[in-house]
């Protein structure tokens, strides 16, 4: 069982930045791939962000991508998901999800889960 703690999500104005972090508790971080989902109220799950388990390669959703950076620290067993820019539709409930295979934009495919760190973005 591998737990997955997400935090750094608060309150932004617009055109903000925040980073977000997720801590896993498994000594085998680098064979997972990893991923950043968000929900907003009413809305489905939507994928953000995945990274390989060494780090080689990223996939954004196109509303990411040029604005949000996925990276990882296997040493230090974490995620990050660096977003710039930041836009009132960015907000939602943001969760870290891992999975023990290739990365990922499906959310099923997903193993483990945060319990999500919330990001307003005000106007």
């Amino acid at each position: 069982q591998v737990v997955l703690v997400e935090s750094g999500g608060g309150l932004v104005q617009t055109g903000g930045s925040l980073r977000l972090s997720c801590a896993a508790s498994t000594r085998t971080f680098s064979t997972y791939a990893m991923a950043w989902f968000r929900q907003a109220p009413g809305k489905e799950r939507e994928f953000v962000a995945t990274i390989s388990p060494l780090g080689a390669t990223t996939d954004y959703t196109d509303s990411a991508k040029g604005r949000f950076t996925i990276s990882r620290d296997n040493p230090k067993n974490t995620v990050y998901l660096r977003m710039n820019s930041l836009k009132p539709e960015d907000t939602a409930v943001y969760y870290c999800a891992g999975r023990r295979s290739a990365r990922s934009r499906w959310y099923r495919d997903y193993e483990y889960w945060g319990q999500g760190t919330q990001v307003t973005v005000s106007s």
